[in-house]
């Protein structure tokens, strides 16, 4: 049962093979069995249940869309009415939701279930899944490995087979980086194809919710379901939706994919290099054209990303202050010293980091050198990504420099951990579509992703070249022993 794609699952309820509550219970015995992955932070089966007898009776009133019935996994960054939302912090602990994200609406209106609420890095800020509060999430290919960042919790979740699908969020990686580290196809939408209202901000410029699946014919269904225009979000964009899945089918004849120089030089590891080109050679096989482009000015999005991110945290997590929910300090004496305990015990070391460095960034004297500096920059690495796109349909490259690093081997280096971003931040920056599928396993039998950025709102070709690489191989479909 929980090898089973979104559409497999989706037939068996019409066809009464099996119930939506007996689907959920099912996959609420895998988590409970599962416990030590520690995927999830918040699993409420009363509601899960519900949730599945409701949908079974939309499917016996024969109002029901694709996922009805189906249940998933939500990332514990969108806000959901009545269930506890943390973001993976101690400042929300306590935080019972009094509304639904945008993306958690649209997928109850489409009848899914959430299983429960995913373990993920502190307000989205990690590579590693070690900075939550509620304690790191094990990567299910190796447990004394990292299951990657923020969006670990949900990466792993699915890789597991805990949940058929998951939603992550992506702010220079989240969804993607994590997908390469677990074996799972990962999509980061463009900027303002998924609405952000009710998922809570770390980089209001950057984040994006996105689909996390067993494959990209799941990613369809699932993005289908959280796109459209939301008037709430200011920064969500007024275009059409189109039909993801109807174009999966189309050949891959004619199409050109471009293969960044900067991505394939020598500080790419030698084996992640030959087996995103062996995934690539495959791609020739299908009928696509590989172009040689060049992206000069992404060296520079690390250093773009951590002036710019870190600045929009420092205003957005200032409303955590614990005056009006969240965490509040026991003792004090006044109002400001209420405020200073409160966010010196509620918020964890690389929070604090980050808040630090996006305060110096944006304050008098300093402003103009760094932060000014870094949105001049970020314009160049959107306009290198433009000029590459007049020479090819697709890039395509490596989704990180390396697999799943083991426990604590960059914790003490926050320069290391932030360089595992380095193929993914340019996206964001550009606010361009961009996706991780798995391409091949290493000599340690780790999974390697193979990232495909798209031009803007283009995701239905993403997903296309993705589909058909998945039908000539079989990386997607092998899981983790014991699952």
């Amino acid at each position: 049962m929980h090898n089973k794609s979104l559409r497999e699952l989706a037939l068996g309820l019409r066809n009464n093979d099996f119930s939506s509550v007996e689907l959920t219970q099912y996959f609420l015995d895998r988590i409970a069995a599962h416990k030590d992955i520690n995927a999830f932070i918040t699993v409420n089966k009363d509601v899960s249940l519900q949730q599945a007898a409701e949908a079974d009776n939309m499917l016996s009133s024969d109002n029901s869309h694709p996922l009805t019935g189906i249940p998933l996994a939500q990332k514990d960054i969108f806000c959901t009415d009545g269930m506890r939302t943390s973001c993976g912090s101690k400042m929300l602990d306590n935080f019972i939701a009094p509304y639904d994200a945008t993306v958690i609406h649209k997928l109850r209106q489409a009848g899914s279930v959430t299983l429960g609420k995913t373990n993920m890095d502190e307000f989205a800020m990690g590579s590693s899944n070690e900075t939550s509060y509620y304690g790191r999430v094990l990567n299910p290919w190796d447990k004394n490995r990292v299951p990657g960042g923020s969006s670990g919790g949900s990466a792993a979740a699915v890789a597991a087979r805990l949940a058929p699908a998951a939603t992550g969020t992506d702010t220079g990686g989240s969804i993607r980086q994590p997908a390469s580290f677990c074996g799972v196809t990962g999509l980061k939408p463009s900027y303002g194809r998924v609405s952000r209202y009710g998922m809570i901000a770390f980089a209001s410029s950057l984040d994006q919710g996105g689909p996390m699946t067993q494959s990209a014919e799941d990613a369809a269904i699932l993005l289908q379901a959280m796109s459209g225009f939301d008037e709430r979000d200011s920064t969500s964009v007024d275009i059409a939706v189109p039909d993801f899945s109807s174009k999966l089918e189309q050949d891959l004849k004619g199409l050109k994919i471009g293969m960044p120089v900067e991505f394939f030089n020598e500080d790419l590891d030698a084996e992640i290099a030959s087996i995103v080109m062996d995934a690539l050679h495959e791609y020739e096989k299908l009928g696509a054209e590989l172009v040689e482009i060049s992206l000069p000015n992404s060296h520079l999005s690390v250093p773009c990303y951590y002036v710019l991110a870190p600045a929009e945290a420092s205003s957005n997590l200032s409303r955590f202050d614990g005056a009006r929910y969240g965490y509040r300090t026991a003792e004090y004496d006044d109002l400001l010293d209420m405020y200073n305990k409160t966010r010196a015990e509620g918020f964890g070391q690389e929070v604090k980091r980050r808040i630090m460095i996006g305060t110096y960034a944006l304050s008098a004297g300093y402003y103009d050198a760094y932060y000014l500096k870094a949105q001049k920059i970020r314009r160049l690495i959107s306009q290198d990504f433009s000029r590459a796109f007049e020479k090819c349909d697709v890039i395509a490259g490596p989704t990180a420099p390396g697999t799943a690093f083991r426990f604590g081997e960059k914790s003490d280096d926050p320069v290391a951990m932030y360089l595992n971003d380095i193929y993914t931040i340019s996206v964001n920056l550009a606010g361009l579509p961009g996706m991780s599928l798995p391409a091949g396993m290493d000599s340690h039998k780790l999974p390697v992703g193979l990232q495909l950025i798209g031009q803007y709102f283009d995701e239905s070709r993403l997903l296309n070249a993705a589909h058909r690489y998945q039908l000539a191989t079989d990386w997607h479909k092998r899981r983790p022993d014991g699952f």
